[in-house]
């Protein structure tokens, strides 16, 4: 099994979970990437890069499969063209290095912003109608270079699964250990820990144990229809709900001030200003993110449960074995 992004947060827990599963997995590794995620379980590393259609080719040969899960996650770039780069042009190559090297199936890695806005129901609030892998997308409604990168890329992977068996899964909001970036999840989790979490906007998400996710991506190669999109989630919470858990979890007090989003919005223009633009480093305020959030990513996961047996474990046991994880790391 070959896995791309297995230094990252999902690749990471999926070529251990592949591992401890018996498979023998390869993983593409960059140069002086931090190895963290992989070093202490049996998974051979194979130096290259997703945009190296050679190094990719070379570690695909031999491989029952390959997990595609590099991506540049991120809301700001010094330059955007990189996450385009990374996210479409790195998907396409990956795709057509799998196809030459014969590999049987392909599973990539989306993400929930690729599932589009439910029709309003007059019955119920805006944003509460729960998202299914079939709600159609206006493309018009993507926010930011992460969420069209995604996209594009996940449009690349459907139209191949015509030629080559790809499965696509759309994991939701994962959380748990070795997150090592962090991504912009792990930072807001790390921050609550930090104390450096001073207010909350009205916005919800659906809550994910990554250990599940990994066994989903396990799951899609095992069970998955090629063509499919599978969304790899669990529970769909506020985020108030989400600091309530944490304050349980760490004793630290859950932020009680509800900061409209017109001011957060502002906050977040005014840090890309000056952050993003006279200092030329990652605003603090993820402008792009608290877009994104303004419609509650509340979604329907029963086609992955029903069809690929996805579990269902306790959130509140995976924020805490990330809040460990990143003490047990130093990083709170």
């Amino acid at each position: 099994m070959l896995v791309t992004g297995a230094t990252g947060f999902i690749g990471g827990n999926l070529a251990r979970a592949l591992w401890r599963s018996g498979y023998e997995v390869r993983a593409l590794v960059r140069p002086g990437s931090n190895t963290l995620t992989i070093d202490d379980a049996g998974v051979e590393q194979v130096r290259g890069d997703i945009l190296d259609r050679e190094s990719v080719l070379r570690a695909a040969r031999g491989c029952q499969a390959v997990f595609h899960c590099a991506a540049a996650y991120a809301f700001w770039a010094r330059d955007p063209r990189t996450i385009y780069q990374t996210n479409v042009a790195g998907t396409g190559i990956v795709l057509e290095a799998a196809q030459e090297a014969g590999v049987s199936r392909v599973v990539y890695t989306s993400t929930v912003s690729t599932i589009g806005l439910p029709q309003a129901d007059p019955s119920t609030s805006p944003g509460l109608s729960l998202r299914t892998e079939d709600t159609a997308l206006d493309p018009r409604h993507l926010v930011g270079n992460y969420k069209k990168s995604k996209y594009q890329a996940e449009q690349l992977a459907l139209k191949c699964a015509e030629g080559l068996p790809v499965v696509v899964v759309n994991p939701t909001t994962p959380v748990g250990p070795w997150d090592v970036k962090p991504t912009p999840t792990g930072k807001m989790v790390l921050d609550f820990v930090r104390g450096r979490m001073p207010a909350y906007v009205d916005t919800g998400m659906n809550l994910v144990d990554v250990a599940d996710v990994a066994a989903g991506h396990i799951l899609a190669l095992e069970k998955g229809q090629p063509g499919e999109r599978y969304l790899l989630g669990n529970r769909n919470i506020s985020l108030i709900e989400l600091f309530t858990m944490l304050q349980e979890l760490t004793g630290r007090r859950a932020p009680r001030w509800r900061a409209p989003f017109w001011l957060a919005i502002g906050a977040g223009y005014i840090d890309l200003l000056l952050e993003g633009g006279l200092l030329r480093r990652e605003p603090r305020i993820p402008l792009e993110g608290l877009k994104v959030s303004k419609t509650p990513m509340y979604v329907s996961c029963q086609k992955a449960i029903t069809e690929l047996g996805l579990p269902q474990s306790s959130v509140e046991t995976a924020l805490e074995k990330a809040v460990r994880w990143f003490k047990d790391y130093g990083y709170a």
